[in-house]
């Protein structure tokens, strides 16, 4: 096996295993897919090992693969501890947007803290919508986000990085005296003539509004119309319980006083969320971020997806 890899086509490989698709591969790399797939046959020539099953449907870990792809990551990361000491700005914080205090950011960010260095720092940011925070991270004023990359503009995802980081399961919040409150698990169709708040009005999230609609589609449930931008955990209860809203939920979610969550089924749809960056950038704290996001992942097997899943587009297509 040849000892110098190069950190190129571990980056090649890297991007195939969390995307499992070398088009989307590519484009998040920025190369042809042609190149990638000569980057990945070149590295499994150099292993001496098939890192990947492919097929005209999809494409798949081997043993081999699964087996590498946690010291490609070690790599990866040093890597890119290496260029951020070099080109210096490391000890700036970084600006990092969660969305709400109860998020799949949330709890990335918090195992990222226990990682770091007492002299870098991660500020948290709570402004809800990917959509919103993609233009902030576009200007320089925001850092990193979490959210449904694939909800973007094509021109503005570009821009940015992503990693895919959990598939959360869609809920929704009812009213305790709602008729279906009483359900564990309410079935979709059980929902035809509802209308659910999908923060309809709300440009911030419009990525949310999106998965709603094509949730939604052909089902009978609507989507209430727009309402003006809600800021604020406080505001939001407040809102939601004068107004009696059934909303559109993910399984991390505040609690309302007064309402139940409760998980949606037949089929299971999800919610794709990943981690999202400037293009180029790099911190100890992004990395201490990738590394916790990928182990909280894997512990808690936030990138399975049950066998009935529903993903919006256009994450539904391999």
């Amino acid at each position: 096996m040849n000892r110098d890899i190069e950190p190129r086509l571990l980056r090649a490989f890297a991007a195939v295993a969390d995307e499992l698709h070398f088009t989307r591969a590519a484009a998040r790399l920025y190369v042809a897919q042609q190149a990638l797939s000569r980057d990945i046959r070149r590295l499994e020539r150099e292993l001496g090992a098939e890192l990947f099953v492919r097929t005209t449907r999809q494409v798949a870990l081997t043993a081999e693969g699964e087996r590498l792809l946690p010291y490609a990551r070690r790599v990866l990361a040093a890597q890119d501890e290496l260029a951020a000491a070099a080109g210096g700005g490391s000890d700036r914080p970084l600006l990092v947007d969660v969305g709400a205090p109860v998020s799949t950011g949330s709890r990335v960010l918090d195992e990222a803290r226990r990682r770091l260095a007492a002299d870098t720092e991660l500020v948290a940011r709570y402004h809800s919508g990917l959509t919103g925070a993609a233009a902030e991270l576009l200007a320089g004023r925001l850092d990193v986000s979490f959210g449904r990359a694939r909800g973007l503009d094509p021109a503005v995802l570009a821009g940015l990085e992503h990693r895919p980081v959990r598939y959360e399961r869609i809920t929704v919040v009812l009213r305790e005296d709602h008729p279906l409150a009483h359900r564990e698990r309410i079935p979709l169709a059980a929902l035809a003539g509802e209308t659910l708040y999908a923060a309809a009005g709300n440009a911030a999230t419009a990525e949310w509004t999106d998965l709603a609609g094509q949730l939604f589609a052909g089902r009978g449930i609507a989507v209430a119309e727009s309402f003006p931008e809600i800021e604020g955990e406080a505001e939001f209860i407040r809102m939601v319980t004068k107004r009696r809203w059934s909303v559109l939920a993910s399984e991390e979610f505040v609690q309302v006083p007064g309402t139940v969550l409760r998980p949606l089924i037949d089929p299971v749809p999800l919610s794709p969320v990943s981690v999202v960056w400037r293009r180029g950038l790099r911190h100890p704290g992004l990395t201490a971020l990738l590394a916790a996001a990928h182990d909280l992942g894997a512990r808690h097997r936030w990138l399975e997806r049950p066998r009935n899943a529903w993903l919006p587009r256009p994450e539904d297509r391999h």
